[in-house]
């Protein structure tokens, strides 16, 4: 059979196909793949740009587009639309090899002709040039060939290099907008240049190209193979990596913890999968099998996050050796899990309005007029996060970040309340899961628990409590690739705030940063980065974190932000988008429907059930094709091509009941507010395609 190189435009355009015209490309590439004379089913289209592409028909109504070799068997299917659109892209197309970094790229040659007099004339009017401070020599360096440096020496402003961004080659159009936006060529190299060969680039071998851009060409060795993408088009493409990625995941080695950090979008957990991969395979190459077994742990906060990368993750890898040396739980479960170990038995857990009752009772006996809030929190946030053990150690312990002031007269009444509280934990026969981790990483450091993992991988790491970083590095024995944490402190949305090295991990020096958003556009990352404020943030690492060069290469529609006079007006213009979006031929379960509170997220499944529009909840495992409505926590870790945030009015974003009084402890009130400026930034950046917000009455200050 032919070999077959696929395209991310090419499954992307299958995804989006009726099921019945998939099945008809599917036909007609098996009967293509299947031919000795591939070439003999490809039609050659008049006038082309470039030589090399063919057409394969699909049906009277769809093409296929491939580019096809100019000697030997190497076919790559690049899009699939209909026969008008195919003719049309087929014709204007030109694909070449990057001079400087070796990968395939595609221009829209027919439309730079269209443009380039317009620029010229425009040239002629001003001395005024965007790339004047940068030299031809520099541009080749970058990997902008003549052709696009031509066009690139005409432009006079930024508005004019945006308008070529679907154009010119993207990997050409990043190093300009970096260089446009004042950055050093040296700069910009370490952008773009992320997975430069190390030798010559021959510009004429497209094939070799094609082998060297993971981020848009996959080849299929066999018909299952190709089953089984085509299967799952759009989750296949997922598990896929950009050059930036790429080379973070597959460094051979790092000599201890190592950390990548990002916005939204920017790849960290695909990045992470594909370094728990490599490891496990690595394992395999040299460890007996009775130590590989299960060397890899995959971690992160929740129980559904660890379900969404268990599915990506089988995806990602076929191989069940590599897929048993991999284990994916979340880390309350890893805690449940050595504790029960110990103990022979199930450990029960106790939280919530329980754990509530416990603190107000303990506090109105000791005759404190703390809430039961402030109490909890300073266990969970000082004694706990420290691991304090003894009243002394309490009574000189840093409190920093917690905003009340304790005089030790108080600390020790605080500690009084805290031990009953445990004491009533114990006799209930109880646990928080803070406590079981807390509990567990001792186990494992004084051995009487030992795990078979070597690696630990760790996603959403912002979200972690200091108690299961001590769990998690107790885990693996310290050394190379012991740890790799991928995390954004600018989605962290729950109460945890952990300095890395005084749990024990140290990442400095190996420590990456990913910029580009290849999921969400440039227009909703517009609308959600002001959202978070200005307020500085620290990292993990104990350095400043910000959003600086954050952004994406994909540009669509703006998002809606709609004002409602009344809650039911609210619903009905939600109900009124979500049909726009079905007419429009996105799927239901492709769209993803959050709000800050229950009661919210509950109407809008009611008014969409009453027009007959099937909905479920965002953790509900069934793949039925319905709208996905739910809570902004629950849609962590979710991506949806179209989504709507509800309910982003005042007095339900920021919600009053999760913010700390300012006058109680306004440093508590601070951390409490940018989490729920952080909520809703996750909440919009899990939008692929569309964006609607809606507020009734008055909108949350937090949208400006």
């Amino acid at each position: 059979m032919a070999r077959l190189a696929i395209d991310k435009d090419f499954l992307d355009d299958y995804s989006k196909l009726e099921k019945t015209v998939q099945a008809a490309v599917k036909a007609a590439i098996d009967k293509f793949a299947a031919h000795t004379h591939a070439g003999l089913h490809l039609e050659k289209i008049n006038h082309c740009k470039d030589d090399r592409i063919r057409t394969i028909r699909i049906d009277q109504s769809w093409r296929g587009v491939v580019l096809a070799p100019e000697t030997g068997d190497t076919y790559s299917l690049l899009r699939v639309m209909p026969h008008d659109k195919a003719i049309e892209y087929a014709g204007s197309r030109r694909f070449t090899v990057n001079e400087a970094l070796g990968v395939v790229e595609v221009r829209d040659q027919a439309a730079l002709d269209q443009v380039q007099p317009a620029l010229e004339q425009a040239a002629t009017a001003t001395d005024a040039r965007l790339f004047v401070h940068v030299s031809d020599k520099d541009m080749a360096r970058l990997g902008i060939d003549e052709h696009t440096r031509t066009i690139a020496r005409l432009l006079t402003s930024d508005t004019h290099l945006d308008a070529l961004e679907r154009m010119i080659p993207e990997v050409q159009y990043n190093a300009l907008y970096l260089l446009a936006g004042g950055l050093s060529v040296e700069e910009v190299w370490q952008e773009v240049a992320q997975d430069a060969p190390s030798t010559p680039v021959d510009t004429g071998n497209l094939v070799k190209a094609m082998e060297r851009t993971p981020s848009r060409v996959v080849f299929i060795d066999s018909n299952d193979e190709l089953d089984k993408i085509l299967e799952h088009p759009f989750a296949k493409w997922r598990v896929f990596l950009h050059p930036a990625q790429r080379k973070i995941a597959y460094a051979p080695r790092y000599a201890g913890p190592a950390q990548v950090t990002g916005g939204a979008g920017t790849g960290k957990t695909v990045t992470a999968l594909h370094r728990a991969a490599y490891l496990a395979r690595k394992a395999g190459d040299h460890l007996a099998e009775q130590e590989s077994a299960r060397s890899v742990l995959v971690t992160t906060f929740t129980k559904n996050l660890a379900e969404a990368l268990q599915s990506q993750f089988d995806l990602l890898v076929d191989d069940e050796a590599i897929r048993g040396r991999v284990e994916i739980r979340n880390v309350d479960s890893l805690a449940y899990r050595v504790i029960e170990q110990a103990r022979g038995a199930r450990p029960e857990i106790i939280e919530g309005r329980e754990l509530d009752e416990l603190w107000t009772a303990a506090a109105a006996e000791a005759g404190l007029a703390f809430p039961a809030t402030f109490l909890n929190r300073e266990w969970e946030q000082v004694i706990l996060a420290q691991d304090l053990r003894t009243e002394e150690e309490y009574l000189t312990a840093s409190r920093a970040g917690q905003g009340t002031p304790l005089g030790k007269a108080q600390r020790r009444q605080v500690w009084q309340v805290t031990q009953q509280v445990e004491a009533q934990l114990r006799a209930l026969g109880g646990n928080t899961f803070t406590q079981l981790a807390s509990e567990a990483a001792h186990l494992l450091r004084d051995g009487t628990v030992t795990l078979p993992y070597r690696h630990v991988i760790i996603d959403e790491a912002q979200d972690l409590h200091p108690a299961q970083w001590r769990l998690l590095r107790a885990a693996a024995p310290a050394g190379p690739d012991d740890m790799f944490i991928v995390g954004d402190v600018h989605q962290r949305i729950y109460d945890n705030h952990v300095s890395l090295a005084r749990v024990g991990v140290n990442v400095r020096g190996r420590s990456k940063r990913l910029t580009v958003n290849y999921r969400t556009t440039q227009e909703i990352l517009a609308l959600a980065v002001p959202a978070l404020g200005k307020a500085a943030v620290t990292g993990l690492d104990d350095e400043t974190d910000t959003l600086t060069g954050y952004r994406s290469p994909l540009h669509g529609r703006r998002p809606e932000v709609i004002g409602a006079p009344t809650r039911e007006a609210e619903m009905d213009a939600l109900v009124a988008r979500v049909r726009s979006w079905l007419d429009e031929g996105i799927e239901a379960h492709a769209i993803g429907i959050a709000a800050r509170s229950g009661q919210i997220h509950r109407a809008a499944s009611a008014a969409l059930q009453a027009e007959r529009i099937k909905t479920l909840p965002l953790s509900a495992k069934s793949r039925a094709n319905a709208v996905r409505v739910g809570t902004m926590h629950g849609m962590k870790g979710l991506e949806f091509q179209a989504v709507a945030v509800i309910g982003v009015a005042d007095g339900v974003v920021p919600t009053p009941s999760a913010l700390t009084p300012e006058k109680d402890d306004p440093v508590a009130h601070a951390q409490d507010l940018q989490r729920e400026r952080c909520l809703l930034f996750v909440a919009c950046t899990r939008a692929r395609d569309h964006l609607y917000l809606s507020y009734s009455g008055s909108p949350s200050p937090f949208l400006g």
